[in-house]
């Protein structure tokens, strides 16, 4: 009951933190949304934390992770909102890289390739797709925030549809026993059905009316598609190296990685397709 109630709590509070940090944009610096930038640059900056704790980093390749990505994620924010400044960000992140890899000469370490190669993945899997949400955000807040809620959707409806078709006679369909034995083919679907219906509600009530009633079921699904399988890819991580969660940053809930990994695939997938490639092709 207790354990029940910290998670209870730990997630009112992660939701209204993201939920505030995305709808608040009265509370902006020069036409910048400061509290969402802030909010997401620690968010973040945890997680690839987190992420070099797990693929067993020593505390100084921890700090220089940290730092490209607060550098990475400066450098979207302020290259979106259209402020110069971002040029000096990005020379900063590359020297950041760069001397990460000079480092590897100075240290006693057999595998320099696989140290510089760990930091790289780590920018990659988990800091970008959160930098990325910078240009989501910048084309339409609403369209980051149903991203969100068609995560949280997903996860219900997996998790219903799942747990009902699990007390079946014959039970349900496991997907990849071997690295989340909880999922079901069953609960999948389920996911796909709540965010169809979280898609045709956005659409109606004009958070993704430009788009259209069609390409806003797409959208839905892609969301649920991608953010599935950021959701395995962390899991099979963990299974890989031995552990449950990727940290204790959340009471009852884990690491930051575990609340967010739905979102590493899932982000990339959304800016790219629906914002990038739409405004190109019109």
């Amino acid at each position: 009951m207790n354990n029940f109630i910290v998670r209870t709590l730990s997630a009112i509070v992660y939701a209204v933190l993201v939920i505030g940090s995305i709808v608040l944009q009265p509370l902006c610096f020069g036409g910048h949304p400061l509290l969402f930038g802030v909010l997401f640059m620690i968010i973040s900056t945890l997680a690839v934390r987190e992420f070099h704790v797990l693929s067993g980093a020593d505390v100084r390749q921890q700090s220089m992770a940290m730092i490209a990505n607060a550098l990475l994620f400066s450098t979207l924010y302020f290259l979106f909102y259209g402020d110069m400044v971002w040029h000096s960000l990005l020379l900063a992140y590359v020297a950041i890289m760069l001397l990460a890899l000079i480092v590897q000469l100075f240290r006693k370490n057999d595998n320099a390739i696989q140290s510089w190669g760990n930091l790289c993945a780590g920018q990659i899997m988990v800091a970008l797709p959160f930098a990325l949400m910078n240009g989501v955000i910048m084309h339409n807040k609403f369209l980051l925030l149903a991203l969100f809620i068609l995560i949280w959707a997903n996860d219900s409806g997996a998790y219903i549809v799942g747990s009902l078709t699990a007390k079946l006679p014959k039970g349900n369909h496991k997907m990849f026993p071997r690295v989340s034995p909880a999922k079901s083919w069953e609960g999948l679907i389920g996911g796909f059905v709540f965010d169809l219906v979280a898609g045709y509600v956005f659409y109606h009530i004009g958070w993704t009316a430009e788009m259209g009633l069609v390409n806003s079921l797409i959208f839905a699904l892609v969301v649920g598609v991608f953010g599935t399988f950021g959701d395995l890819m962390e899991s099979l991580f963990k299974r890989t190296l031995g552990v449950k969660d990727s940290g204790r940053f959340m009471p009852g809930h884990g690491g930051v990685l575990d609340r967010f990994d739905s979102l590493l695939l899932a982000t990339p997938v959304v800016y790219f397709l629906f914002i990038y490639f739409a405004n190109y092709i019109r």
